[in-house]
């Protein structure tokens, strides 16, 4: 591994801390004292925690759980997603736990509103930048992207399921305030995210290049994806390009990037909404 590739995983893993600690954060300062609940393993070991409390003489911490939650999925992830975004988002998963530990749960302010608002918003920083270079806060992530190769269904469907349950038991346990609540974290939490990386389950990215053998070349190595290439001609310089057109996913887009930038900086390239799909897409 040479220097650049070394510096390069340091930033990463600093990013991912950062978005551990800022989830902790939202947890501990604002959900957990509201009684609101997060999204996804992070708000169903929050829900589990609060049930075991209540309807038993033990008390297991929301980190503890959210913990013990991910070892099999980031076990099945191994597997059938990849290692290197396994193993960041367990790192995410791990330090996430380590900081709901450590940091105190404080009573910031009685406004359940501010709480649910600021809860999200906060949490969906740390997601949205761990998204963005390429890893994941785990849980509900791998495991969407399983069962989406899998049934060939949208990862989006498997997030609602998991969230509709959260909100439905927190409707009939704790008042259906509180679900109403969660709703507004919800909603601040993926508009957050989606300024900051993006909520869309597939891109296409349209690139313009004057080394389109290299970038193709360097974008098989690290994506098992097609590319389909078509002529470019400057309209102001005259210089002969390329086109290259890709569809990827959402956990792919970190290392299109970071390829891209290796390879041409000077390339141009749009990424947009992919909304739907007609014949062969990878997805293993």
């Amino acid at each position: 591994m040479n220097r650049d590739s070394v510096h390069l995983e340091v930033k990463k893993f600093v990013v991912v801390l950062i978005g551990a600690v800022l989830g902790a954060i939202a947890m501990n300062f604002f959900l957990i004292p509201a009684n609101v609940y997060a999204s996804g393993f992070t708000g169903m070991a929050q829900l589990l925690s609060s049930i075991i409390k209540e309807f038993t003489q033990f008390n297991v911490s929301t980190g503890i759980l959210l913990f013990l939650l991910n070892i099999p999925v980031t076990i099945i992830g191994w597997f059938k997603v990849g290692k290197s975004f396994t193993v960041y988002s367990f790192i995410s998963v791990f330090l996430t736990s380590f900081f709901l530990e450590v940091i105190p749960v404080i009573h910031l302010s009685p406004d359940i509103l501010l709480n649910a608002v600021f809860g999200g918003v906060i949490a969906a920083v740390g997601v949205g930048l761990t998204l963005k270079w390429g890893a994941s806060t785990g849980g509900m992530d791998i495991i969407a992207m399983i069962l989406s190769r899998m049934k060939d269904r949208p990862v989006g469907s498997y997030f609602f399921v998991m969230n509709a349950f959260i909100i439905i038991s927190a409707g009939f346990l704790y008042g259906w305030e509180k679900a109403l609540y969660t709703l507004v974290t919800l909603y601040a939490s993926t508009r957050v995210i989606d300024a900051i990386h993006t909520r869309h389950e597939k891109l296409t990215a349209m690139i313009i290049t004057k080394k389109s053998q290299e970038l193709r070349e360097a974008i098989h190595s690290k994506l098992m994806r097609g590319i389909t290439t078509l002529p470019a001609k400057g309209a102001f310089s005259g210089e002969q390009k390329e086109m290259m057109i890709i569809v990827i996913s959402r956990y792919e887009l970190y290392e299109l990037e970071h390829t891209i930038k290796e390879v041409d900086p000077n390339a141009f390239t749009n990424i947009v909404q992919t909304t739907g799909i007609f014949g062969f897409f990878r997805r293993d």
